[in-house]
Formats: structure tokens, C-alpha cells, sequence
């Protein structure tokens, strides 16, 4: 990768979550391309969950175009090419690929190769692969920023429900700020880039990774049978 222009980072790996469509916007897919071409501007490598359709197509596409690493995580059952149904759903995954277990295992290893989380607008599983990140964060299970790329204002009723529930005792105030939010991928990285956790957490952190590691030589095994 050419070292021209390029911005220094704290981080070396992104991860991404945002939808297998494009959505009906354009602005969705410019925000694709341009945080994209952010993370190769900054030499940042792109962590996602594998496949080339949709917003994680364009986003893994272009940073693979501009020299990035790209690694996709993917259950191998997702891999399999007897199940041609399922190709619609991912498409082919681009740069190296990680075959997982389970949807479970995906995430986990998701989060273990990444230094921080955007998330592009997209539908149930990015909402469920976010707000599963944002509770490890609020149990102290990690301590790496979460952002939401909001793009038009996508994400500004989540945001209200969040709020909502600070408001009314279910989500203690020091845990709002879990998450930070741009409407652009050059603002939404340096807030990045700026995060201080405010936040103690629950759970041991060294515990937890141990635990990971101990499951992952078991899944391990299981996905090479």
C-alpha cells in the first residue's frame, strides 16, 4: 500500500457490519465507498463477515481495489457450494477468508481480530451483530469503540430509543456513551480515534479471552471434521 497521504491511525483493524443490500439510497453507497476509502487512507485492514453483495460487497471491494487487507469471517456452512440458495445471500467473499463454525463463532472472531466497530446502515443481522458488541463493551468484555455511521439520519431512532432507555433506568448513563455516532466516515473515524471508555465493566476481561481461546480450539475442531 502506498504510504502517500497517509493518516495515522491508533488502530490497525475495522471491523464492519452493514447490510448484504445496498439499500434504496444512494447515499447508502457512497457512505460505503467513502468510509472504505478512509480505512485505506489511514492503512487501517477491514475485518467483516465475509461475501460481496450489497453494502459489505462495495465496502470489502474498494478496500481490496485500494490495497487494504480485507478478511472475511464466514460460517462454513455459508461456504458450501451445494447450497446454491444461500449465494444470493453472500456472494463470494473477497480478500482472505476465515471459515467459522457457527454464526456464533463469527462474531466472536470478528471481534477478537478487530481494533474497533462501524456499523453501515443495514437490517437485522448488522442491528443484532451492533448491539451484541455494545453489551461485551457495557460488561467490560472489551474496551474498543463502537460507531454508527449515520447516514441521513438512519440510525436517529435507535439512537431515541437508546436515550429513552437511559431515560427511564434500563441503560445506566455512563453506558450512552458506548457508543459514538458521524454522519460521515471521516468524522465518525477521528471520534474514533478519540474514544476514552467512561465505563467500568462487569465481567474480567483476561477471563473472558481465555474462555475464547479455549472455545475456539474446540470449534476449530469441530469446523475441520
Amino acid at each position: 500500500m502506498e504510504e502517500t497521504g497517509m493518516v495515522k491511525s491508533r488502530f490497525k483493524k475495522v471491523c464492519v457490519f452493514c447490510g448484504s443490500s445496498s439499500g434504496k439510497r444512494n447515499s447508502y453507497r457512497d457512505s460505503a465507498l467513502e468510509l472504505a476509502q478512509e480505512l485505506v487512507k489511514r492503512g487501517l485492514d477491514l475485518v467483516y463477515g465475509g461475501g460481496s453483495v450489497g453494502l459489505m460487497g462495495m465496502v470489502s471491494q474498494e478496500v481490496h481495489r485500494g490495497g487494504g487487507h480485507v478478511l472475511g469471517i464466514i460460517p462454513k456452512t455459508l461456504m458450501c457450494k451445494e447450497v446454491e440458495n444461500l449465494i444470493w445471500i453472500t456472494g463470494e467473499t473477497v480478500g482472505e477468508v476465515l471459515p467459522v463454525a457457527d454464526m456464533h463463532q463469527r462474531k466472536a472472531e470478528m471481534a477478537r481480530h478487530s481494533d474497533c466497530f462501524i456499523a453501515l446502515p443495514g437490517g437485522y443481522g448488522t442491528l443484532e451483530e451492533l448491539l451484541e458488541v455494545i453489551t461485551w463493551a457495557q460488561l467490560g468484555i472489551h474496551d474498543k469503540p463502537v460507531g454508527l455511521l449515520n447516514v441521513d439520519g438512519y440510525y436517529n431512532y435507535l439512537l431515541t430509543f437508546i436515550d429513552k432507555a437511559v431515560d427511564d433506568g434500563f441503560i445506566y448513563p455512563s453506558h450512552r456513551h458506548i457508543i459514538v455516532s458521524a454522519p460521515n466516515a471521516k468524522d465518525l473515524l477521528q471520534k474514533l480515534e478519540e474514544y476514552v471508555p467512561g465505563h467500568d465493566g462487569v465481567v474480567a476481561k483476561a477471563r473472558w479471552e481465555a474462555e475464547q481461546l479455549e472455545l475456539n480450539a474446540s470449534l476449530q475442531i469441530d469446523i475441520a471434521r
